[in-house]
């Protein structure tokens, strides 16, 4: 599939809001890409397709990923929002045909973060944080990092930091994967 065979099919897929955010997602990225010296096809597609699995509700991703034989913990059940990404990441091969490992990837791991994540995992995440459509609290400080720093590694981890803190305001649960991602990276900067 092309990607403007993709771009149409998205369209079709999800409502008009969601298809803006992908397209706005897909935009920064490539922004990212070129200043991060990151291949901006992959950041371009894997941006485009990251909330491919958006088309479902909420309340039908828990089935959606039992269908596709994806294992899931207690953070998810409570927050089945999460698993859009796992489905997304098996949705770009069954339905756009991407067979690129390093997209699927970064369509995994766009919602939590990961421990050693790639430099086109961190671009897709924080893109998705800071696409023009976003508006909360706070986004602007991380729209002036991303324009300010040329460490990605200190721009993901004020990321991370951040979307840690959003959840706990929200009491809500935070994914084991996104303290794990953080403390890689620290360990790392500090070592």
């Amino acid at each position: 599939m092309t990607v403007d065979e993709m771009r149409r099919e998205l369209q079709r897929r999800l409502n008009k809001n969601r298809f803006a955010h992908s397209i706005g997602v897909a935009n920064t990225a490539v922004k990212l890409a070129k200043k991060f010296g990151v291949d901006e096809d992959k950041a371009y597609i894997a941006g485009l397709l990251h909330d491919c699995a958006r088309e479902f509700e909420d309340n039908d991703l828990p089935a959606q990923a039992i269908k596709r034989g994806i294992k899931f913990g207690e953070v998810e059940k409570n927050s089945p929002l999460l698993l859009h990404a796992y489905i997304g990441a098996q949705m770009v091969t069954e339905i756009y045909g991407v067979d690129d490992k390093e997209i699927i990837q970064a369509i995994y791991r766009h919602t939590v973060g990961a421990r050693n994540m790639t430099a086109l995992d961190k671009i897709i995440y924080f893109a998705d944080m800071i696409e023009p459509h976003r508006n909360y609290p706070g986004v602007d400080k991380l729209r002036e990092l991303a324009e300010t720093s040329d460490n990605l590694d200190e721009i993901i981890l004020t990321a991370l930091s951040e979307s840690i803190i959003f959840v706990v305001q929200k009491n809500a649960l935070v994914h084991p994967a996104t303290i794990d991602a953080r403390n890689y990276l620290l360990l790392g900067i500090k070592s």
